[in-house]
C-alpha cells in the first residue's frame, strides 16, 4: 500500500511539473506567482517545481522585468531553448527526412537521406536510424540532451504500439516499425530515448499547434498533399486517431463514383483526383510509385511554360481538392484549415481553384468560409511535426487505469505539497 501510495505521489509530481512546462509554452515569461494562480499549485509547490525544472533544463530565467512597484520584482520564466533538443523524422516515399528541434521548435540541425533503388521497409528503417544517430552526433554537447524522438509515416499508425498497418504508396503493410527501429538504434547514444510514431499528416497538425507562438484555434485541420493526400485533426487539444490509427485517411474518401483508380484500389478517391499522378495524367497507373520529387518538378516546368494540359490537370486537381476542403469543413467545421506538403509548392496555378471552389461551396450556403493557411514550416513541416509528437506525449503523462490514479484525473492539476 505505501508503495502505491508514493507511486500516486510520483505521478502526481510529474503531472504538475508538465502542466508548469505546458503552460509556459502557451504563456512565455509569466513569473512563480502567476503560475501558481493559472495552475492552481501553491507558491512554495511552484518554487519547488520550477527549481528542479531549471536544474534539468525545461525552463530558464530571464532578465528581471521592471514593475515599477516596491519590492522584490519578479522573475520571468520561459522554456529552455538550448539544452533539451527533439528530433523529428518524416518517412517519405523517396527519402527520408530529419531534424533537431529545441522544446520551442526551432530547427537546429536537418539532414535528408535517400533510399535509393530498393523501397523496402528494411531499407527504410536503416537510412532512417542512421540519420538518426548522425544528427545525434551532431548535437553530442555535456549541456545538451535528447529527450525525445518522434517519427511521421506516411500511413495508418497504432501511436501504442509503433506498429505501421499500412503505407499505401510505398506498398508496405504490418510492419513492426518501432520494435524495428528500436533495434537499429541499440547500441547508439538514442539507444532508449523514448520513441514515439503516427500518422505523417497527423504529427504536421500536432507541429502546428505545439510550435505556434500565438494561441492555435481550434478545431485545427492539416491537409497534407503529395504523392498521397492525408489528413491531421485536432480537437481541443486532442489528436483524433481513430480505433485503428486510420482516421485522416482523407485520400481515400470517394469524391467520383467510377473515377480513376487509387493507390488502395478502390476508385474515384481524393488522392486519384487531386494527387501528382492526377496532375500528369497517370491515375490509371496507381499500382506503380510514382518518383515524387522528379514529378513534382516536371508539373514545375510544364506550368512554367504553360503547356496547356497540365494547366488544365493542376486546375481541375486543385478544383477537387476544393471539393474535398468543403467536404472536410462540414464535417469538422475547423476554425483553421492549414495546408502542406510537396504539392502546395506549386502555387496560385493549384491553390486558387481549390480555394476558388471552396468559397463558393459557402458562399451558396450563406456561411463563411474557414480560414485557410499554408505551413508555416515549409518542407519541414512533417518532420518539425514529429519533434513536436515527442513534445506533445512527454509534456502529457499517461495517468494509469487504476481506480485511485483515476481519481488524480478528474482535476487536470492537483495539488500535493509531498514534491
Amino acid at each position: 500500500m505505501q508503495a502505491e501510495s508514493a507511486g500516486n505521489q510520483q505521478l502526481l509530481k510529474v503531472i504538475n511539473r508538465m502542466a508548469l512546462v505546458r503552460h509556459l509554452c502557451a504563456n512565455p515569461g509569466l513569473s512563480r506567482a502567476d503560475l501558481a494562480v493559472a495552475v492552481g499549485l501553491t507558491k512554495s509547490t511552484v518554487s519547488l517545481l520550477t527549481r528542479e525544472l531549471i536544474a534539468e533544463g525545461w525552463l530558464v530565467e530571464r532578465e528581471v522585468v521592471a514593475t515599477g512597484d516596491l519590492g522584490r520584482r519578479p522573475t520571468p520564466l520561459f522554456i529552455d531553448p538550448s539544452r533539451l533538443l527533439l528530433l523529428g523524422a518524416e518517412v517519405g516515399v523517396e527519402s527520408v527526412r530529419v531534424v533537431a528541434t529545441s522544446l520551442t521548435g526551432e530547427v537546429r540541425a536537418r539532414t535528408v537521406a535517400s533510399y535509393g533503388s530498393s523501397r523496402t521497409a528494411k531499407v527504410c528503417i536503416n537510412s532512417l536510424g542512421n540519420a538518426l544517430i548522425r544528427i545525434g552526433k551532431q548535437l553530442e554537447d555535456a549541456h545538451q540532451q535528447v529527450i525525445g524522438i518522434g517519427v511521421g509515416l506516411p500511413g495508418g499508425v497504432d501511436e501504442s504500439s509503433g506498429h505501421l498497418h499500412f503505407a499505401p504508396n510505398l506498398g508496405w503493410r504490418d510492419v513492426p516499425f518501432g520494435l524495428l527501429l528500436k533495434d537499429k538504434l541499440q547500441g547508439s547514444p538514442l539507444e532508449g530515448v523514448p520513441l514515439l510514431l503516427q500518422n505523417e499528416a497527423d504529427v504536421a497538425a500536432l507541429g502546428e499547434m505545439e510550435f505556434n507562438p500565438s494561441p492555435t484555434t481550434d478545431p485545427l485541420l492539416y491537409v497534407s498533399i503529395n504523392q498521397g493526400v492525408g489528413a491531421g485533426v485536432i480537437v481541443g487539444d486532442r489528436l483524433l486517431t481513430g480505433r485503428r490509427g486510420f482516421a485522416g485517411e482523407v485520400g481515400h474518401m470517394v469524391l467520383q463514383v467510377n473515377g480513376p483508380l487509387c493507390s488502395c484500389g478502390r476508385r474515384g478517391c481524393a488522392e486519384a483526383l487531386i494527387g501528382l499522378r492526377a496532375m500528369l495524367g497517370q491515375q490509371g497507373e496507381a499500382a506503380t510509385p510514382v518518383p515524387a520529387l522528379s514529378s513534382l518538378g516536371e508539373i514545375q516546368q510544364r506550368l512554367g511554360d504553360q503547356e496547356a494540359g497540365t494547366v488544365a490537370a493542376v486546375n481541375k486537381a486543385g478544383a477537387y481538392l476544393g471539393v474535398l476542403l468543403q467536404n472536410l469543413a462540414t464535417a469538422y467545421d475547423p476554425a483553421c484549415i492549414v495546408l502542406g506538403g510537396s504539392v502546395v509548392e506549386l502555387g496560385d496555378a493549384f491553390l486558387a481553384p481549390a480555394l476558388s471552389t471552396l468559397n463558393e461551396y459557402a458562399a451558396a450556403a450563406n456561411l463563411e468560409p474557414p480560414v485557410v493557411q499554408t505551413s508555416r514550416f515549409g518542407a519541414d513541416a512533417v518532420a518539425v511535426g514529429a519533434a513536436a509528437l515527442a513534445r506533445f506525449r512527454l509534456t502529457r503523462p499517461v495517468i494509469p487505469s487504476s481506480s485511485s490514479s483515476k481519481a488524480q484525473a478528474d482535476s487536470s492539476v492537483t495539488e500535493s505539497e509531498s514534491n
